[in-house]
């Protein structure tokens, strides 16, 4: 059992991870807007109403509950179905949430997952389509999380559960259909706060996250047949940010991309960039290039929002800047 896989797409290992921990302890619940209709539906089958609350739509209200829930000792899993609505729930994650263990002089603990998705990409329009963990990096006691794929989702989404401090969970709508094979074992966990070198290289850093990842790897190996050899870096964690894998990479290869679907403008690139060019300015070669979303609402038009987007082509041409 131990060393065992299954095939799984990102959302299904999200729910198997919601299913082994509500399994494992008592204390866990899931509550939020639609949960049976974004892949949960199998847990009714399992777990009762004391488990798994479908909410009115009414996201502040729910995620409030949920703070308190996590105060009086469960430990909840707050599912706001689309990111965007985080706006709506700010009050809750930003004042309470990430704020209580600090006022209460560590008296109290917030034991709370919020599972954001970041519907883009798929015409959901300029208030449905953000991708707004850049603005809650912002804020300290919060912990934040955005897997690339199904093992890191499971893995990361465990780790949040089990964890003591409020942890946002990034999910990619991009991703939720890939599949890969998963460990099923219940004490498998990916650890926050750690980086994964997901394929090594010695010209140049590609920093990438989320539903960045991919097309970041097709393109360090479309540029390996041009004699380019691109290490790619997955943040996982975009708090705490693992920068010691950042800068280790980029003192071996002295050129760095970041890649980050959120706004240019105090994105997740701009972070890295200001952190490495503190850290490990000497191990620089040239100009660090960021490939971003511009800082424009997305239009519905399918075609006008896809040109949005880093993409394979986008990737590979600021790597060719700085080789």
């Amino acid at each position: 059992m131990l060393n065992s896989t299954q095939k799984l797409s990102y959302l299904q290992a999200i729910v198997e991870a919601h299913r082994e921990e509500m399994r494992r302890d008592e204390n866990v619940i899931l509550m939020g807007e639609d949960i049976a209709v974004y892949g949960a539906q199998s847990l009714f089958d399992e777990f009762d109403e004391s488990r798994l609350r479908n909410c009115p739509l009414s996201e502040l209200g729910f995620t409030g509950v949920g703070v308190g829930a996590a105060l009086t000792g469960l430990r909840p899993i707050v599912d706001l179905t689309i990111a965007s609505f985080l706006y709506l729930a700010s009050d809750q994650i930003i004042n309470q949430a990430a704020k209580l263990r600090f006022m209460t002089g560590g008296q109290l603990k917030v034991p709370l997952v919020v599972r954001c998705s970041t519907f883009y990409n798929n015409r959901t329009a300029a208030q449905h389509a953000d991708r707004p963990y850049p603005l809650m990096m912002n804020t300290p006691g919060l912990k934040i999380v955005a897997p690339s794929c199904a093992s890191d989702a499971k893995g990361l989404l465990k780790a949040a559960v089990r964890d003591d401090d409020p942890v946002l969970f990034f999910e990619d709508i991009t991703l939720w259909g890939k599949k890969e094979d998963v460990p099923v074992d219940e004490d498998f966990v990916v650890p926050i706060g750690k980086a994964d070198v997901k394929r090594a290289g010695k010209d140049v850093t590609i920093v990438a996250f989320a539903g960045t990842v991919p097309p970041a790897l097709v393109a360090a190996e479309a540029l390996a047949k041009e004699g380019i050899d691109a290490e790619v870096v997955d943040l996982r964690t975009l708090v705490p940010m693992d920068k010691e894998t950042v800068l280790s990479s980029v003192a071996k290869t002295g050129k760095l991309v970041i890649v980050d679907n959120s706004h240019r403008v105090g994105s997740v690139a701009s972070e890295v960039a200001a952190v490495v060019v503190e850290e490990a300015f000497d191990s620089l070669r040239k100009p660090i290039q960021r490939v971003t979303a511009p800082a424009v609402h997305v239009p519905y038009n399918a075609r006008l929002e896809k040109q949005l987007f880093p993409t394979k082509e986008t990737i590979g041409a600021a790597v060719l800047r700085v080789v």
